[in-house]
């Protein structure tokens, strides 16, 4: 018979890639969570991890394994919906987050929606990042979550999220207002090529879509300053240090003296939500997916 709790350790360390992280994560000590699988491989009578350099690697029976696991994950997010098949009435805690313009433009309004028509559901929200966000979905720690689809996401078919497309959230050109091109309704940003540019950083997942769209218009901007929020970026615009490309879904500071322009192409960043393998027919997790489903059009026009 398998322990399951093992499994879960063995789970951990697949995702995380190291034992030390996932022992982290499960609040173990590394030597507790190299003792579960080094159970857990005699119970099976098969090897489970191997050297790789100065790390490990999970053998080809691990592999087959954990198919295994995310299938028995995903089933019991089913045996606990059919146990509370009765209970069709949204209640409990319900636990969700992601990137900061969700967090303000869909989750918010989200809550407060849930919060008057499900009296018995509680909803508390974070801000994440990536990978943070998959992180705590694996754990258990969040129920739903919107992300941007970058190359760095796990691909759709791992077996362990179900992702699924939520919104195209377009990227305007920003400008001071007092620049040539804030008086058009609608700008190549071949236009912009020659232009002081502002970008978010290096290890941004934005980065790739700013300089995808530019790559796309013909040419490569020159990066002169760079930011992480959407809205320290806003700001440097509105000081006339150069121009940026921002997704309509992010707030900014209002009345600041800059003009977003629509883009010819309509480049853009998908979003996505995303729960565990099984856990989007829950009634609370639901509820939110329609909600979410319910407010995505009017957050982009």
């Amino acid at each position: 018979m398998i322990d399951l709790r093992r499994l879960h350790v063995l789970r951990a360390v697949a995702h995380y890639g190291t034992v030390t992280a996932a022992a982290r994560a499960l609040h173990f000590t590394p030597s507790a969570a190299s003792q579960q699988i080094r159970q857990l491989a005699r119970d099976l009578g098969v090897d489970l991890l191997e050297p790789q350099g100065r790390g490990i690697r999970l053998t080809p029976a691990a592999e087959s394994l954990l198919a295994h696991a995310d299938a028995i994950q995903a089933r019991w997010e089913q045996a606990e919906l059919e146990l509370r098949a009765d209970q069709d009435e949204p209640a409990g805690p319900l636990r969700v987050g992601g990137l900061a313009g969700a967090v303000s433009a869909l989750l918010a309004p989200m809550a407060v929606r849930l919060r008057e028509r499900h009296s018995r559901l509680t909803v508390s929200i974070q801000e994440l990042g990536l990978p943070e966000s998959f992180d705590l979905l694996f754990e258990g720690a969040i129920d739903v979550a919107v992300v941007e689809a970058t190359p760095h996401n796990p691909p759709l078919s791992d077996a362990r999220y179900d992702q699924r497309p939520l919104l195209d959230d377009p990227f305007d050109l920003v400008v001071p207002a007092d620049h040539p091109l804030a008086r058009r309704d609608r700008v190549d940003l071949a236009d912009a090529a020659h232009e002081d540019w502002i970008a978010p950083v290096v290890d941004s997942a934005c980065r790739t879509h700013v300089m995808s769209a530019c790559g796309a218009a013909g040419f490569t901007p020159s990066v002169v300053h760079q930011a992480v929020e959407w809205n320290v970026t806003a700001h440097l615009v509105a000081h006339r240090l150069g121009v940026a490309l921002i997704p309509r879904l992010a707030h900014l500071t209002p009345d600041l003296p800059i003009t977003r322009i629509r883009c010819v192409g309509n480049p853009h960043r998908k979003i996505l939500t995303c729960t565990r393998t099984g856990a989007h027919e829950r009634p609370a997790v639901a509820a939110a997916l329609r909600e979410l489903r319910d407010l995505a059009p009017a957050t982009v026009t």
